[in-house]
């Protein structure tokens, strides 16, 4: 995503597309379908196991933040949904149909890169109704802890993350990370940040039925002195940035993608979902808007606001 590749017309892909992997939390093998969705459908998921019921792809549909983000609807539940989600944001995917023959959508390198890839292996098709955006009006800011998370006015979209844990390990690279999506490639830059964990958490997480499908080949492995995969980290700074890519998956559960500037400190899944549903709960704060480049941003009329603010 950079200030080339912006589209102010609403996006689906070309055709459908499938994929099989493995249910990080799960470890059960899953199938993935994306399929092209009609204008202002938004994203939807839809578990093919279970008679094809639906799950809206919205912030208020989060149910679970326990090591991932999961939503759920009229009790079906979609696990893991932040990084193809992310990947959505990312290469300015609008409507898509998303069907699972599991629960959980299949954790692939453990990056939002082979989502990326699928979508580009079919293609994207520019659909005639214009893209909205979520205007950010004001600051909010919302904190757990010493953790926080704030939304501010910006035109375009930047980023900044702030990732602090104390670890002989993680204090060998960056942990902050700013970026201006204006005029980087969320592609080049983000989509490739993969998972990543200590070893000596993990029995901790399978013990609550979490990262039972967990490998080398899906996560970056931490040791107490060093990084356990072959070849190492894909770039310096790969720690930070998927924290970034989980900041995008999260915040395009609000349905739109956002024109301002994301600034956090210790901010995991709980709290982007915090920082999305506070946002929807303060009107003043944002505003729904078509945007054209020659002429800035215009508002949409109230009339169409309530697809967004049903999320709210």
């Amino acid at each position: 995503m950079s200030r080339k590749n912006i589209s102010l017309k609403q996006r689906t892909i070309q055709q459908a597309v499938h994929a099989i992997g493995i249910g990080v939390h799960s470890g059960e093998k899953v199938g993935l379908s994306l399929r092209p969705a009609p204008e202002n459908t938004g994203i939807v998921f839809v578990r093919s196991d279970l008679g094809h019921q639906e799950v809206r792809a919205y912030a208020e549909n989060v149910s679970d933040t326990t090591l991932s983000t999961s939503i759920s609807q009229h009790d079906v539940q979609v696990a893991t949904v932040e990084h193809l989600m992310s990947a959505l944001w990312g290469i300015g995917i609008d409507n898509l149909y998303v069907e699972l023959t599991g629960e959980e959508v299949p954790i692939m390198d453990g990056s939002a890169a082979p989502f990326v890839d699928l979508i580009n292996s079919v293609g994207i098709v520019e659909q005639a109704a214009s893209r909205h955006f979520l205007m950010i009006k004001r600051e909010l800011k919302v904190t757990q802890g010493d953790a926080e998370a704030i939304l501010r006015p910006f035109k375009g979209f930047k980023a900044t993350y702030t990732f602090a844990a104390d670890h002989p390990v993680y204090n060998r690279y960056p942990k902050v990370a700013t970026i201006d999506f204006s005029s980087v490639s969320y592609v080049d830059e983000v989509s490739q940040a993969r998972s990543f964990g200590l070893e000596s958490e993990l029995c901790q997480a399978q013990a609550i039925n979490k990262c039972l499908g967990s490998s080398l080949d899906n996560a970056v492995g931490i040791s107490d002195n060093e990084i356990i995969n072959d070849g190492g980290l894909r770039c310096e700074d790969e720690f930070v940035k998927h924290k970034l890519l989980d900041v995008m998956g999260d915040l395009y559960l609000l349905g739109k993608p956002i024109l301002g500037e994301f600034i956090g400190f210790k901010s995991g899944h709980a709290l982007n979902n915090k920082l999305a549903r506070a946002l929807l709960r303060v009107d003043e704060a944002w505003e729904l808007v078509t945007f054209d480049l020659s002429k800035g941003p215009a508002r949409i009329e109230p009339m169409i606001q309530p697809d967004c603010r049903s999320i709210s």
